[in-house]
């Protein structure tokens, strides 16, 4: 929980991760060369007091993930989002398992999700039940530019995807989280191409599809898409941490955000390790549309940093809100628009 000025915000980090990038698990240049990518976007985007050593990046002990997102980072429950990469680490990058003997430990803290690859066909229909049965999964996360052998990515759209679309409505998994935007070397830019959460959303209205970095930079192919799709939420990691190095970037991506999908639909997450929450939290709350572009965006209130900060996310996966730290839902109930609601032409 994070307070300032009086106000209380129930914090939900709705990706982190529990990665092993050490050198004894990189087996090839593409392992190593996804942590050089991924520390290089900690390390442009970061704070330089928040800026740590490559050593440092390349795994964390189960005390630093403790301390960072818990004991100073102010989150109340942090969602592991897996990321496998099989052919570029040993022992996987990221995966349920690794995240799930943490997420054991501390059943207060984490909520595990799991992961699927339509590549795998029936085979991997029976994994993704495995670890349905095996972690209780609610959520998934996607990784549609994973290399696979000779293959270099994967659609939403396609006949293998549906079937595991339809596993998990089977399963009671109703949250697709998947990475949208940011390529990371090597992997193939048009691979995290947003376009086809379009027709997936459509297909599957009752699973909600949560686009990781909001689909940059195609951000106005995402919001084209979300505008229209009710079931398409916003994920906020990599996005935020451009409140630090170019704020009024991030100002006109919030901005838009809140234009086309309204502030119940946007969720904030620190991509830890990549960030910690601290300093994202703390800046984010401070944080306000610059004068001059508020005829546009209008300016952010409290209860919408609120809804963005924990309590969306808290409602997709059934988390418990203490009362005093919840919020009127308002805009839903009055019909009158919240924050940076469509402007009238001066």
């Amino acid at each position: 929980m994070y307070e300032k000025d009086g106000q209380r915000y129930f914090i939900v980090d709705g990706h982190i991760h529990f990665w092993d990038a050490r050198p004894s698990n990189q087996a090839n240049r593409y392992g190593e060369g996804f942590i050089n990518c991924f520390y290089d976007y900690h390390r442009n985007l970061s704070p330089e007091s928040e800026v740590w050593s490559l050593e440092d990046f390349w795994w964390q002990s189960e005390e630093r993930i403790l301390h960072d997102l818990f004991e100073v980072g102010y989150v109340d429950k942090a969602i592991f989002q897996p990321t496998y990469l099989t052919d570029f680490y040993v022992n996987g990058f990221n995966t349920t398992e690794q995240d799930g003997a943490l997420a054991e430990k501390h059943p207060d803290k984490f909520i595990v999700n799991g992961a699927w690859d339509p590549r795998d066909g029936e085979e991997g229909l029976d994994r993704l039940q495995a670890l349905a049965e095996r972690w209780s999964l609610k959520g998934v996360k996607l990784y549609t530019a994973e290399w696979k052998g000779a293959s270099k990515g994967w659609k939403l759209s396609d006949p293998w995807s549906y079937r595991y679309l339809e596993k998990c409505q089977e399963l009671g998994i109703r949250n697709i989280h998947v990475h949208k935007g940011p390529t990371i070397y090597p992997l193939n830019r048009d691979a995290f191409d947003v376009a086809d959460v379009d027709e997936a959303a459509s297909a599957f209205p009752d699973l909600r599809f949560v686009v990781e970095h909001c689909g940059l930079p195609r951000l106005e192919d995402f919001c084209w898409i979300a505008t229209q799709e009710p079931n398409v939420y916003a994920g906020l990691a990599v996005a935020l941490p451009f409140i630090h190095t170019r704020p009024r970037y991030f100002a006109q991506i919030i901005g838009e955000l809140l234009y086309w999908l309204d502030e119940n639909r946007i969720t904030f997450a620190s991509d830890y390790a990549i960030w910690t929450p601290k300093w994202l939290i703390e800046r984010f709350v401070d944080f306000q549309i610059p004068e001059d572009m508020r005829g546009e965006y209008g300016e952010i209130t409290v209860e919408v940093k609120k809804k963005i900060l924990g309590l969306n996310v808290a409602r997709l996966y059934d988390i418990p809100v203490p009362p005093e730290l919840d919020v009127t839902d308002v805009h839903a109930g009055s019909g009158e628009p919240v924050a940076s609601g469509p402007k009238a032409p001066a």
